[in-house]
């Protein structure tokens, strides 16, 4: 049996180059001082055997002021949202959830432009920290918050658009595995201003309406409409 050979050490270069880039998104990069990066950027390329590393390190360079932009409005979400948050600075320095977010808003900057491998790297790396694991391909708008982290996953299909709340154990995901279903939508679509509570399981391609609110525990795998609450109802008895 003939086994392909494959540089594994590039995980570790990754998670370096991903760690430093998410630091300089809140130091210096949008004053186009992230030149240091460019080389570890374009080894990590040239080690997956990807062509015009430069030229896609210049054209994912112009997309850092963008994402820091879109991570401060997430920050504010965290901080308005969070009844135990006391600052920005706490988002920013201590929150699983927020970190989770500003990594998947690089990577998926890369997944846009058809980048392979990479970009599900940087994500992994993120879970590994985290407990959160978003799919470089999905969808997520403005003002995005994750509360606790732990156990979040959301599907590579799956849209999300603004001000939207999850909390832990939550999964947006496929009602079926199949391979021949890769180039379709197979994700929930979560309407803007909606709440999902922990362990709450949405799977499949469907929409949760704008302004609703999925209490925690649920299983859902039809559309709701806007509006909405969703509630598991269960009887719990105590004897003494």
């Amino acid at each position: 049996m003939q086994f392909s050979n494959y540089n594994l050490s590039l995980k570790d270069d990754v998670e370096l180059f991903t760690k430093q880039l998410f630091y300089s998104l809140f130091e210096d990069v949008c004053q186009d001082k992230a030149k240091h990066l460019k080389q570890q950027f374009i080894s990590i390329l040239e080690g997956l055997s990807l062509p015009k590393a430069e030229e896609i390190w210049m054209y994912y360079q112009t997309s850092f002021c963008d994402i820091r932009q879109k991570l401060d409005l997430d920050a504010k979400a965290f901080e308005a949202t969070d009844p135990a948050c006391k600052s920005l600075g706490e988002v920013y320095l201590a929150y699983p959830g927020f970190h989770a977010i500003a990594i998947y808003r690089l990577s998926h900057e890369l997944y846009k432009i058809d980048v392979p491998i990479l970009p599900r790297m940087m994500s992994e790396y993120a879970h590994s920290l985290t407990g959160v694991d978003i799919h470089p391909g999905a969808t997520i708008g403005n003002s995005f918050f994750i509360d606790h982290a732990t156990g979040v996953v959301i599907g590579e299909t799956t849209i999300i658009e603004n001000n939207v709340s999850i909390y832990q154990g939550v999964t947006l995901g496929g009602i079926q595995v199949k391979k021949e279903l890769a180039e379709v939508k197979r994700h929930p679509t979560i309407g803007s201003n909606v709440t999902i509570y922990a362990n709450a399981t949405i799977l499949g391609n469907i929409t949760v309406g704008k302004n609703s609110v999925i209490g925690a525990n649920v299983c859902i795998t039809q559309s709701i409409e806007p509006n909405s609450t969703v509630i598991y109802k269960s009887q719990n008895s105590i004897y003494t």
